[in-house]
């Protein structure tokens, strides 16, 4: 069944409430839960579900991504046939992107056997059985199914993400709107949709010659008069990447114990690249509890209900709590930090302190250097 279909991964995503995150790499590719990267889950998904053939449309600063996601091997799609297809659009004008992107590689849709295409982004985060979605597209009959969740923090979270309107009897979308964060209640709409290719390539044809449309999901959507939109809903943990709070919130909820047996113990592997690095050294004396550390680091100080990367160093007397800490950052004697986001390449300087909020994070950004 999986066979007939292809994956494209479109990652024109609203970076604007993320930017300090984003100003040196793409979204999909920002390190999440000590070892992960964002588009990990969602490319994860679509390989569980036997999809073999991906496209990824990438944007602006994409050389992380390109690093990380390499030739596919992590998710086995390094093959002779279908596989992994990394597009770099650098030089096309931003402000159409996407239309832009899909128009110039058309030959990569009309070459591809598959019939029908998973279209998604990369920035929602869940453990989602897409072998399910595919079931109830193909039960339903309709044009096109779209995924959506029930939440009740659509006031605090997923904000500027569509919202659709749904029949629950006839499981149909009937309409659509955007999260302007008003009421608690909203079926969000997680972008992820299932469609013939032919009909996106019409579409995406079809907007060649007016221009209406530079955002694909407000072209897709613009259609709900004219097409049958099937509604799957999914009643699993997702969680939203498109805001710092919506980033150290996910990341938070990693160290949740029902959360992280859904993300990473169910029997659908999470896939990342791998880094055959040495293990943690915690030294006598430190003390850990109820954090995520990964590979190569060597703890000193305090860690409390935080998020390691690779090759951090706290040492002595220095306290982490509440916190995000990415890759080669050496925190040194006497710092504390809460509520805190460390980007890379970071040092934090004695007796430095740096205290945020859930809904507020202080955020340091990335160095361009790395540390001796």
């Amino acid at each position: 069944m999986s066979k007939e279909y292809m994956a494209i991964f479109n990652l024109a995503e609203d970076e604007s409430d993320i930017k300090a995150l984003t100003a040196k790499r793409s979204l999909a590719s920002v390190p999440i839960g000590s070892r992960f990267r964002v588009i990990d889950f969602m490319l994860s998904n679509v390989v569980n579900a036997g999809v073999t053939n991906v496209g990824i449309f990438a944007d602006t600063n994409s050389r992380s991504l390109v690093d990380h996601v390499g030739d596919g091997k992590p998710w086995d799609l390094n093959r002779k046939n279908d596989g992994l297809f990394l597009f770099n659009h650098r030089l096309i004008d931003i402000a159409n992107f996407e239309s832009r992107a899909l128009q110039s590689n058309m030959e990569y849709l009309f070459r591809s056997q598959s019939e029908n295409v998973i279209l998604t982004s990369s920035y929602m985060i869940c453990n989602m059985d897409i072998r399910d979605v595919i079931r109830s597209h193909e039960d339903s009959g309709a044009d096109v199914t779209a995924v959506y969740t029930e939440v009740e923090n659509a006031d605090r979270e997923f904000l500027n993400c569509f919202t659709l309107e749904v029949d629950e009897v006839h499981h149909n979308v009937t309409g659509v709107g955007k999260n302007i964060g008003y009421i608690p209640n909203a079926s969000i709409c997680m972008e992820v949709f299932i469609l013939k290719k032919s009909l996106l390539i019409s579409l995406i044809q079809e907007n060649a010659r007016s221009r209406h449309f530079s955002d694909l999901y407000s072209l897709l959507l613009s259609k709900l008069n004219v097409l049958n939109f099937n509604a799957y809903r999914f009643d699993g943990y997702v969680a939203c990447i498109n805001s710092k709070s919506g980033y150290f919130k996910a990341n938070m909820d990693m160290l949740r114990m029902d959360v992280s047996s859904e993300l990473f113990r169910s029997k659908r592997p999470v896939y990342t690249k791998i880094k055959d690095e040495p293990p943690t050294i915690y030294v006598k004396g430190c003390r850990v509890s109820n954090s995520l550390v990964a590979d190569g680091s060597i703890i000193k100080g305090t860690v409390r209900n935080s998020i390691i990367g690779r090759f951090v160093v706290v040492e002595e007397d220095a306290l982490v709590e509440d916190s995000i800490i990415l890759q080669n950052v050496q925190i040194r004697s006497g710092a504390k930090l809460s509520g805190a986001i460390i980007d890379k390449n970071v040092v934090i300087s004695e007796n430095a302190e740096f205290k945020g909020n859930e809904y507020f994070p202080t955020i340091v950004e990335k160095r361009n250097v790395y540390l001796p």
